[in-house]
C-alpha cells in the first residue's frame, strides 16, 4: 500500500520544486517572452508602456535589408564559429590526447590549459587587450612592430581585429575542449585500446576507429558548446574594443541598440530573438536525439 505524503512533506516538495521553477520563470522565461513581444514593436524606450506601438515584422525587415551592421555581425559570428570549430577544437583534442598519455609534467600542462577556463570572459579580454596594445603589448614587441613607421594596431585595424579577437576567444576555448575530451578519454575502457593494439591497429587507427566512436556523446556536447560559444560571444570582444571598427557581433548589436544614444528597444529585441533561436536550435536537436536514445 503506498504511503501518502504528509502536509509538511508536501510543503517541502512544493518549495523544492516550486521555488526554483518560479525563479526560472521570473528571471528567464518572462523576460524572454517580453523580448520576443517587444521585437514586434517600434518602442524606443521613451515614455511608459502606453507609448509602445505594434509594428509587426518591420524590425526583422530592417535587419535583413537596411542594416549593414547586422550583415557584419553575422559574418563575424560565422567567422567566430569557424575559428572555434576548425582551429580551437582540433587543438583541444590534440592536447587532450597528449595529456592522456600522462607525459612528464602533465600536471603543469593541465593547469596551464585549464587556467583560461576558470577565468571570467571579461578578464580574458583584458589580458589579451594588454597583449595587443600597439606600443607596450607583448605581440608587437615580439614582432618588432612598435615603431610608428611599422606599428600594428591589432584592435583598431578593421582587417585584423576579428582575428585578434579570435585568438583571445580560441585561447579560452582550447582549454575548455581539452577538459571535456580529457575527461572522456579517461573514461574509455582501456581494454578497447588493448584489443585494437593486439589486432595490429596503430595509435591513430585505434583512436579514429575505436576511441572516437565511444566519445560520440562528448563530440555532441562539444559541438553544441562550440555553437553556443560562437553565438553568445560578447564579453571578450566588448572588453577588447567595445565591438568598434568593424568588430560587431550580434550580441554587441543588441547592447548598442538597447543602451546606445539612439535607443531602439524593438530593434534590439529583434536581434536578441534571433540570437535566442540560434542558441536554442542546437540544444533542441541534441535533446531530441538524447530523448530518442532513451526511448529506444
Amino acid at each position: 500500500m503506498p504511503i501518502g505524503l504528509g502536509a509538511r512533506d508536501r510543503l517541502a516538495v512544493g518549495l523544492i520544486v516550486g521555488l526554483p521553477l518560479a525563479l526560472v520563470v521570473g528571471f528567464i522565461w518572462l523576460p524572454t517572452g517580453a523580448s520576443v513581444l517587444l521585437s514586434l514593436t517600434s518602442w524606443d524606450g521613451v515614455g511608459g508602456l502606453e507609448s509602445i506601438r505594434f509594428s509587426g515584422l518591420d524590425n526583422y525587415h530592417d535587419l535583413l535589408t537596411v542594416q549593414p551592421a547586422f550583415e557584419r555581425a553575422v559574418r563575424n559570428n560565422l567567422l567566430w564559429l569557424l575559428g572555434l570549430l576548425l582551429v580551437a577544437t582540433p587543438l583541444g583534442v590534440l592536447f587532450a590526447l597528449l595529456l592522456d598519455r600522462r607525459l612528464r609534467g602533465s600536471a603543469f600542462y593541465e593547469s596551464a590549459l585549464y587556467l583560461p577556463v576558470v577565468l571570467s570572459l571579461a578578464l580574458v579580454g583584458l589580458i589579451w587587450q594588454l597583449q595587443f596594445a600597439p606600443e607596450q603589448g607583448l605581440i608587437n614587441n615580439l614582432l618588432g612592430t612598435t615603431r610608428q613607421d611599422n606599428l600594428v594596431d591589432w584592435l583598431g585595424n578593421r582587417d585584423l581585429n576579428i582575428w585578434a579577437a579570435l585568438v583571445a576567444g580560441g585561447w579560452r576555448h582550447v582549454g575548455y575542449i581539452t577538459l571535456l575530451y580529457l575527461a572522456g578519454l579517461r573514461s574509455v575502457d582501456p581494454t578497447l585500446r588493448e584489443a585494437a593494439a593486439i589486432d595490429g591497429a596503430s595509435e591513430w587507427q585505434a583512436f579514429r576507429r575505436v576511441v572516437l566512436p565511444v566519445l560520440a556523446p562528448v563530440n555532441a556536447v562539444v559541438l553544441i558548446v562550440t555553437v553556443i560559444e560562437a553565438v553568445r560571444a560578447f564579453d571578450i570582444v566588448y572588453v577588447l574594443n567595445r565591438g568598434q571598427n568593424g568588430l560587431e557581433l550580434l550580441s554587441i548589436l543588441v547592447v548598442n541598440s538597447l543602451l546606445g544614444e539612439a535607443s531602439r528597444i524593438g530593434f534590439g529585441s529583434a536581434v536578441a530573438t534571433l540570437l535566442l533561436l540560434l542558441a536554442i536550435t542546437p540544444i533542441a536537436l541534441y535533446l531530441r536525439r538524447a530523448f530518442r536514445g532513451f526511448a529506444t
